[in-house]
């Protein structure tokens, strides 16, 4: 595999991972069985290995492994170092490359290595996760409650205000712009938007919390850090774990076209963060920080917002 160099050692594969594949299958209906090809989400371990500490005793660490959809991994693994707090700012990284060699049928790289500048002071205890991260938990393999994420001392700034109607085009745009979810179905995303509405990034993955990772990591990397004028929209739920990560890049609106979980509002509560849910069909919830919505004009009425979860199937883990 190819790979594009950059002059500030930050390298990554050329484009072209494949993130679906055709498989055969049988398809059965009340009175009928056929054959046919479907398109699967590719789903390939990522381990994410961390080189720190002086020039002359450097220090090299395997940190965790997840399931991601393959593409954008040096991203997802910059995004996941600045979430975990390792990382604060694009300084704080030497280099970072894909690398290994290549593995399976698909020949895809199953390694991001990201250098750390010497002088850079590790906390260890951000590094404690001993277990594979499934691409549905981006918590999974904490050793202890100490070593999780220090967010609850943020306090975002106000000042960023998103009318209704903006909030209401996110959901189509979202879709308009994942490609690889119209052919398979299986991916979640996550999209950054202005405060018009206007899609700036969108990033697809088997894992929302890596989909996140992959957007907040392209920004560190570009130095847009923090993204105190940007929102967020996340396809699925709202879980702790993306609050957190949107909250760690500064975002101050985190929108979900599925339901937020109580963790999750109350973290974005208690750090002045908007977090919406529901966002679909010209509606949404506001569950804290309404102050950034402007009112006005097509302002959606109590009453029309979401009470109840969606049906079942459409928010899958």
């Amino acid at each position: 595999m190819s790979t594009r160099g950059r002059s500030d050692g930050i390298s990554a594969p050329a484009g072209g991972e494949q993130s679906a594949v055709e498989v055969a299958v049988q398809r059965v209906g009340d009175d009928q069985t056929s054959r046919g090809r479907d398109l699967l989400a590719v789903e390939e371990p990522l381990e994410i290995r961390l080189v720190y500490g002086p020039a002359a005793n450097r220090v090299r660490r395997s940190i965790t492994v997840t399931m991601r959809t393959p593409g954008r991994d040096v991203e997802l693994g910059v995004g996941f170092l600045f979430a975990e707090g390792v990382v604060r700012c694009r300084e704080d990284i030497e280099a970072a490359v894909s690398c290994g060699p290549t593995a399976g049928p698909l020949g895809v790289r199953n390694l991001v290595r990201v250098e750390l500048v010497p002088d850079l002071v590790i906390d260890e205890k951000r590094l404690q996760r001993n277990f594979l991260t499934t691409s549905s938990c981006g918590l999974c393999g904490k050793t202890s409650l100490d070593t999780l994420p220090a967010t609850s001392r943020i306090r975002l700034p106000d000042g960023f205000v998103v009318s209704p109607s903006s909030i209401h085009q996110l959901p189509d745009r979202l879709r308009e712009a994942q490609p690889v979810f119209d052919r398979t179905g299986g991916l979640h995303a996550a999209a950054l938007f202005d405060g018009s509405g206007r899609l700036l990034d969108v990033q697809e993955d088997v894992g929302r919390h890596n989909a996140v990772d992959k957007l907040i990591g392209a920004q560190l990397l570009a130095g847009a850090l923090p993204l105190s004028n940007r929102l967020i929209l996340v396809s699925g739920r709202a879980g702790y774990e993306l609050v957190q990560k949107a909250l760690t890049a500064g975002v101050p609106l985190l929108a979900a076209v599925g339901a937020p979980t109580s963790l999750a509002a109350d973290l974005a509560r208690g750090a002045n963060m908007t977090l919406l849910g529901f966002v679909r069909e010209r509606r949404f919830n506001v569950y804290c920080g309404g102050h950034r919505i402007r009112r006005g004009a097509g302002r959606s009425r109590r009453r029309r917002g979401f009470r109840t979860p969606p049906p079942a199937g459409t928010d899958s883990p």
